[in-house]
């Protein structure tokens, strides 16, 4: 029986590639199959691509999906969320008004030129000091005999109308030389307590690493929460309240090294320095002047000290300003010469210094200018180096200036 079925046609190599050069070739994903069948490598479509339903078209860029996968990024800075450049303070971040803001620089200003006048050519620490003075701390002078400490010290009660006391320390001085005793009234027949010196609103802490330790721990109390117990009972000393010690860091016979829970309740240490060449020949053509501090009269009062404090409390501080403050703070628990760093004590006292600096700058917020200003002489005196750095004669003043320069500050934008 004849086999009646329909002859396939041959289909050669020659008559694909001509199909396909001719262009007429109507399904590029056949033709591509039919080339793979023949053993040829498949022939891409370029232009002429067929677009599949459901996805997107091969020449087009893959769409972003608007919705990620939660995987943790692998390095991520330390502050996603913060932007590089330190943004402007908002508007109403700040409460002070420019009427304030210049009311406080002018009254910080007087003080300082009232102050230049008894230490001559030292801008810098007294301008430290006052702002110790208005954010509420202590101030720690240590400098070489002869360099005026105690003269800045008196200047600077002298320029505020409030009481001020002068206590010598010797190694002899008792706990209640300090702040006070009990006694018997034979009139009244009663127990009563006899303030001491340190109730009074500046106090000068003469030479203070001449008591012994046992005198200097009863200014631990009145230093940090600035109350005095006595016999059980708690009195308030007044406002403002600020104690102005000066030490000799060379002489050492007969002296005591302050505990560094003391050292920690001073704001600021700062040294003075000796005069310039020109401040040594204006302070000789003055030599008929015996005590300079007996010639500055008070250019504002205890109420305006405290005016100023409160008006420093409202200065804007960006959140970059303060991961600034806690990075120097954390970086010296960290540094190789440091065996004790600084506590959050010192990122406290930083902070208030800043505002205090600022504002005094004419400024209602602060910049990373106002912390670098500041950072040495508030933590400086807080950390405890190694033994192998203090065999190199390596000073807690160069590693705080090292950390300075180490650690990053926020960039401040051209607004501000």
């Amino acid at each position: 029986m004849a086999n009646h079925e329909p002859e396939q046609p041959q289909i050669t190599e020659e008559t694909v590639l001509s199909t396909e050069a001719a262009g007429l070739t109507a399904d590029p994903l056949a033709a591509a199959a039919d080339a793979t069948v023949l053993g040829q490598s498949p022939v891409r479509p370029t232009a002429t691509a067929v677009p599949v339903p459901g996805l997107p078209p091969r020449t087009a860029a893959p769409a972003v999906p608007s919705v990620t996968s939660p995987v943790a990024p692998t390095a991520t800075p330390r502050t996603p969320s913060r932007p590089t450049a330190m943004p402007q303070p908002a508007a109403g971040a700040s409460t002070l008004t420019a009427d304030q803001i210049m009311r406080f620089s002018t009254q910080f200003e007087a003080i300082v030129r009232n102050v230049s006048q008894v230490v001559v050519g030292k801008e810098q620490p007294v301008r430290q000091c006052v702002t110790a003075l208005v954010a509420g701390g202590h101030i720690l002078l240590e400098d070489y005999p002869g360099t005026g400490k105690t003269q800045l010290a008196r200047g600077l009660a002298r320029s505020i109308d409030t009481s001020f006391k002068r206590i010598q320390f010797t190694p002899d001085l008792l706990p209640s030389d300090v702040v006070g005793v009990t006694f018997y009234d034979q009139k009244t027949g009663e127990f009563s307590f006899r303030k001491g010196p340190i109730f009074a609103s500046i106090v000068l802490a003469d030479e203070i690493n001449r008591a012994s330790p046992k005198t200097q721990s009863a200014l631990l109390e009145v230093m940090e929460e600035q109350k005095v117990t006595v016999d059980g009972a708690t009195y308030d000393v007044p406002q403002p309240f600020a104690v102005i010690a000066t030490q000799n860091p060379v002489e050492q016979l007969g002296t005591y090294k302050l505990p560094e829970a003391q050292m920690d309740r001073f704001l600021i240490k700062t040294t003075i320095g000796y005069p310039s060449h020109e401040s040594s020949v204006d302070i000789l053509r003055q030599i008929n002047i015996g005590d300079r501090a007996t010639h500055v009269s008070p250019v504002a009062t205890g109420a305006d000290v405290l005016a100023m404090r409160t008006l420093a409390q409202s200065v804007h501080i960006d959140d970059a300003i303060y991961e600034y403050i806690v990075r120097l703070v954390e970086s010296t628990r960290h540094h190789e010469s440091i065996a004790v760093g600084s506590s959050m004590r010192g990122a406290l006292a930083l902070t208030l210094c800043a505002r205090v600096w600022a504002a005094a700058d004419n400024r209602g917020y602060v910049i990373p200018d106002d912390v670098k200003a500041l950072a040495v002489p508030v933590l400086a005196h807080r950390v405890l180096l190694t033994s192998e750095a203090l065999f190199t004669a390596l000073t807690a003043e160069q590693v705080a200036a090292q950390i300075l320069e180490e650690v990053p500050a926020p960039a401040q934008s051209a607004a501000l």
